[in-house]
């Protein structure tokens, strides 16, 4: 009876936050992010809405790849899965020299001023700008923000069209970032002296993603440019656009640069020069191994302390990282829902995690019949995304993750003004593998519990000071055990990575 009226209360969340306001789309996703409400999917457009109809992971000639126009008919899906911001991996024009994939990889532009043309449906005689538009329009009008990546380096072929954009070798060659061949390092400049041709090059980008309707920018390794190249670039975008929002790729866990021949912007000048946010060191989670390293590193990000708010977001796992259940299996995926959902963070997936998608392509390296660039085979990263083939849609099955995805992101609406107003209290156990915290405000406690230990069970006892055993105490999600609740604490036993939450009304910590 519980889950059914659970399910019904946080469906009925979705409901509202998907229904717009006005025809109008006003943007707001800066004070979102800030507020640290914003659930954030990460999507490939080529493979969002892809047409695999002979299910062989490769989408071949007779076949429709993911685009703009059939992006629009999984807006719904999205929109009642609590998803009320996406975050596009690139959609500029790709490189097809040096190449790697058949389809070219994302994150090696061709230009910065043009969409890639395989992302136009064949079926429609717009224009892709117009069909991105369109894309956009519909978006809004169900409530759905929209962040565009701007990525970090540029392609062999933007290097033969404008090589005075690059970084050059002895012998005038570009270069290559270590651990990736398809892409060469822009000159961005210094602190002292910024590149202008590569900052008007980000600044017409800017210029055309807002002209198209975005409403913020994820900025692709955003530590290997001046702090001076961002705090222009940000400033100027606000003119235009108050609340565009600005999400570096940087994390406070970074402090070395991806190469020796670009500078280092460490995180906090990067926050300084007015980026909103950065991912996280959640990332490490699965390497912690004590609780004290979780409850420690959210009382770091809660004393942040810039001239502006700042915020991060949950960046347990991106598309640079491994599929959560390759990691550790779907106790994993269950623990970063709900992790998301109450944390002081904006959350975050990739698309394909809500239905644990293991990212495994049986196609990975095999030669291919048929490619757009001078790379004849199918390169994917294992376990990762394909961000370099015409592939499947994401995937999965796992209908009971993708209903636990959807609680999850239905509770964090629900609890979206004890989120952006509550007080963060880390709570004592007698554990050190178990980790508790709760977020109270106007008189209504959320107590999150949780096993850091992914191998083995764990009891613990957890102190609440002020706590009644005959408060009201609702428990949003429970796996096997359900917590004992006694004067002053509840006592738990913990699957390995389980986490559990509970809702205490008329209850405030002090």
């Amino acid at each position: 009876m519980f889950k059914k009226l659970l399910f019904s209360v946080l469906a009925s969340c979705l409901m509202i936050n998907s229904v717009s306001a006005s025809n109008v789309w006003l943007n707001d996703l800066r004070s979102l992010f800030l507020s640290n409400n914003a659930i954030i999917l990460a999507v490939n457009l080529r493979t969002f809405a892809a047409q695999d109809t002979n299910k062989n992971g490769i989408i071949d000639e007779d076949e429709e790849s993911g685009n703009f126009l059939n992006a629009i008919g999984r807006l719904d899906e999205i929109s009642a899965q609590g998803i009320n911001t996406l975050h596009i991996l690139p959609i500029m024009e790709l490189g097809k020299t040096k190449a790697l994939g058949t389809a070219g990889s994302l994150y090696a532009p061709a230009s910065f001023n043009k969409l890639n043309p395989q992302l136009k449906s064949k079926r429609s005689a717009l224009s892709v700008e117009e069909q991105a538009v369109k894309f956009i329009n519909e978006a809004h009008k169900r409530n759905i923000r929209l962040i565009v990546d701007v990525p970090a380096c540029g392609s062999y072929d933007l290097f033969k069209k404008n090589p005075e954009l690059f970084i050059k070798d002895a012998s005038g060659n570009p270069i290559s970032p270590k651990d990736w061949s398809d892409v060469y390092l822009l000159n961005a400049g210094h602190e002292s002296k910024v590149n202008l041709d590569v900052y008007n090059l980000y600044k017409n980008y800017v210029d055309y993603v807002i002209s198209l309707g975005f409403d913020g920018i994820r900025a692709d390794v955003a530590t290997i440019k001046p702090a001076k190249f961002w705090q222009d670039l940000i400033a100027y975008s606000r003119q235009k656009d108050p609340q565009f929002m600005w999400l570096a790729e940087s994390s406070d866990a970074w402090n070395v640069p991806i190469d020796r021949k670009v500078i280092f912007t460490p995180n906090d000048k990067l926050l300084e020069a007015g980026f909103d946010g950065f991912y996280g060191s959640y990332f490490d989670i699965k390497d912690w191994g004590k609780a004290s390293k979780l409850t420690d590193y959210i009382k770091f990000t809660k004393s942040m302390a810039y001239n502006e708010p700042k915020a991060v977001i949950g960046s347990f796992s991106t598309h640079d990282d491994i599929s959560p259940i390759l990691i550790n299996g779907l106790g994993y995926s269950k623990m970063i829902m709900w992790l998301n959902a109450t944390l002081p963070v904006n959350s975050y997936f990739v698309d394909g995690f809500q239905t644990g998608d293991n990212y495994l392509y049986f196609y990975s390296n095999k030669r291919a019949n048929k490619s757009e660039t001078d790379y004849n085979k199918y390169f994917v990263h294992r376990g990762k995304i394909d961000i370099f083939n015409f592939s499947r849609k994401p995937g999965g099955n796992n209908d009971r993750l993708k209903e636990d995805f959807i609680a999850a992101n239905g509770f964090k609406n629900y609890i979206a003004p004890i989120i952006k107003n509550g007080k963060y209290v880390i709570l004592k156990t007698n554990n050190p593998k178990v980790f508790a915290y709760a977020i109270s405000y106007v008189k209504t406690t959320v107590l999150v519990i949780g096993n850091i230990d992914f191998k083995n069970v764990n009891e613990a006892t957890v102190k609440v000071s002020g706590f009644n055993e005959d408060l009201l105490t609702v428990p949003i999600y429970l796996n096997n055990n359900s917590p004992v609740a006694e004067k002053g604490r509840f006592k738990v036993k913990l699957d390995p990575n389980e986490v559990q939450v509970l809702l205490i009304n008329d209850f405030v910590l002090k």
